[in-house]
């Protein structure tokens, strides 16, 4: 039987990075003057890339932001969130565990994040994780990215993995869609940045710590999924 393969979201999910994220964004901001702005603002933009994040931030703070305004706003916070990493960003608990069993049984591991592709290796690289997986794609690695599948199905193909051996985890709509979209099982985690409770997305499953993640728990997922009809 081919080893199963299981993506992770990076952000919410695998890492906590949400302060450094904030941080980082209240440093680029600050060009233009304006005020901080709070996590919990934020909620809802983290995990979504750094670009989405910039341009909600000045809307929330009133500020009209012109298109060609927005490149040298993304380098600026590119550089600060790049010198400062790993910063205050962690595994969540149980994660390490729960992917050395994984792998000590044989499974692939993989990460598919909207976050840019390098921002995301260098994180893992200096957090020392980047070792466990695969495939690393990002938001800027192929010409689609999550929710849509060709995202996901570009992370399994460059991990080696197959596609019906595949189960993805995240903590967000564009997780559990992608998930859908590709026609593969889904585990949410509800201590991420979903801005809605993490069940009124429908994933296949939901864990409340990593130490739920077990190889029989994967094999029980991908066994008992069937994709739905508006899979593509």
């Amino acid at each position: 039987m081919t080893p199963a393969l299981v993506v992770f979201d990076l952000d919410g999910t695998l890492l906590d990075t949400h302060v450094d994220l904030v941080e980082s964004l209240n440093h680029t901001i600050a060009a233009l003057d304006l005020a901080p702005v709070s996590y919990d603002d934020l909620t809802h933009l983290v995990g979504h890339g750094a670009k989405v994040m910039i341009e909600r931030a000045c809307k929330l703070q009133g500020h009209s932001l012109e298109p060609d305004a927005l490149p040298a706003l993304l380098d600026r916070f590119i550089a600060h969130y790049t010198q400062n990493m790993p910063g205050r960003t962690e595994p969540y608990p149980g994660l390490v565990a729960a992917m050395d069993q994984l792998r000590a049984s044989g499974y692939k591991l993989a990460v598919c994040t909207n976050k840019l592709e390098g921002l995301a290796r260098t994180l893992l690289d200096r957090l020392e994780l980047t070792g466990y997986f695969d495939a690393i794609t990002g938001g800027d690695t192929f010409a689609v990215r999550k929710p849509d599948a060709g995202h996901l199905l570009g992370t399994i193909q460059m991990a080696g993995g197959d596609p019906r051996r595949v189960l993805m985890v995240g903590d967000s709509a564009n997780d559990i869609l992608v998930a859908r979209n590709a026609g593969v099982p889904s585990i949410a985690v509800p201590f991420g940045y979903s801005d809605v409770p993490i069940e009124t997305l429908e994933p296949t499953q939901i864990i409340l710590h990593f130490s739920e993640l077990t190889p029989d728990l994967v094999e029980s997922l991908i066994g008992a999924f069937v994709p739905s009809a508006s899979a593509e």
